[in-house]
């Protein structure tokens, strides 16, 4: 088998599975040189690393970005699955995006952005450019709120 170093940058998969022995672990990384999908990816990697496979199993989550350096072990004849990248070095780049996040919802009102998060009532509210308007005490008050900041006199309560 042909080990070739490797230095990759890419996104935590959601499979992540602990070694029998609690000491390695198996994950997969999705890494694209660009924004489009067609150029993804998918390497299965694996740690032997106990230190590693605590931070993989503990401190990471799916989503997050990761540095991961190792060697790339191509099968040899008679070997059974594909190629692999056996990771000695991971570095967290960037925590994945807030999960609650996928829940709430942008919502456009002409030039102006309001959040609305089914967790709170209240919805705060932006200009398109990202400047701060307010807090709306709830969604049916966001147009008073809007109203009053283009007036400039404070909002009806």
């Amino acid at each position: 088998m042909t080990a070739i170093p490797l230095l990759l940058d890419g996104y935590l998969d959601d499979l992540l599975v602990p070694g029998d022995d609690g000491l390695t672990a198996r994950f997969r990384v999705i890494s694209s040189p660009t924004d489009d999908a067609t150029d993804e990816t998918v390497w299965a990697c694996r740690t032997a690393d106990p230190h590693l496979a605590h931070a993989l199993l503990t401190l990471v989550q799916p989503g997050d970005l990761l540095r991961v350096g190792g060697h790339l072990a191509l099968p040899g004849p008679g070997d059974e699955g594909g190629p692999r990248l056996d990771v000695d070095s991971l570095e967290l780049l960037a925590p994945a995006p807030a999960r609650h996040l996928v829940e709430m919802v942008l919502d456009r009102y002409g030039p102006y952005l309001v959040v609305l998060d089914p967790e709170t009532e209240t919805v705060p509210v932006f200009t398109e450019t990202g400047a701060w308007v307010g807090t709306a005490e709830h969604a049916d008050a966001v147009t008073d709120l809007i109203h009053a900041h283009e007036t400039g006199t404070p909002p009806s309560s």
